[in-house]
């Protein structure tokens, strides 16, 4: 028994559509890039969160060492290890660099507003505008931060012998997540410019 078709939903009629005005046939394949990035959109939704997770173990474990180090001091208790100031401070690198990644998807990061409120479309320029500057500080993490993981590609650390390359990577790491979610904020901010709501179908 042959099965009806499915009825079409608005998104890909929008898609499709030939006569729509020249304007919005322009922006045509922004639009339909919308449906086609749902999967994508929840891929970035799990690393999210799996950053966010990793933001809490890394401080979590980060204060196993210092406490370890401040104990020593005072206690004949516990060993001076000499391997701790070195974990600590692999683990606050990493702190860090999971800390700004997260700060860019939730915008958390500190800035100074300079003009007073304007309307959207305003707005979303302007945060365009300043979203190139941090695109661009991304790519030079990520272009450096390759070339960086390549020079300690063979490098041990002095204490703990840890394998440098997952303590450099961190960099790459850090602007490739920028990229990722500047994505969705350069997204988000053309849609308003052409006086699209984010949820619009």
């Amino acid at each position: 028994r042959k099965l009806a078709p499915r009825p079409s939903t608005a998104r890909s009629t929008r898609c499709n559509e030939a006569n729509r005005p020249a304007e919005e046939r322009f922006f045509r394949p922004f639009f339909c890039l919308q449906a086609a990035t749902a999967t994508v959109r929840k891929l970035i939704d799990g690393y999210y969160r799996l950053l966010s997770w990793l933001l809490v173990a890394t401080v979590a474990i980060l204060i196993v060492p210092v406490s370890l180090q401040i104990f020593s001091r005072y206690t004949a208790l516990i060993p001076s290890y000499i391997w701790t100031e070195e974990m600590a401070r692999f683990f606050f690198i990493w702190m860090i660099m999971i800390g700004s990644m997260v700060g860019i998807r939730d915008s958390a990061h500190f800035d100074v507003d300079l003009w007073p409120e304007l309307k959207p479309r305003a707005n979303a320029l302007l945060r365009l505008i300043a979203h190139v500057f941090v695109l661009v500080m991304a790519l030079v993490f990520l272009w450096y931060g390759i070339k960086f993981v390549q020079f300690g590609w063979s490098q041990s650390s002095e204490l703990a012998e840890l394998p440098m390359p997952f303590i450099f990577a961190a960099w790459p790491l850090a602007g490739f997540t920028w990229v990722l979610f500047l994505g969705e904020k350069f997204r988000a901010d053309l849609s308003t410019l052409l006086n699209r709501s984010k949820g619009s179908a």
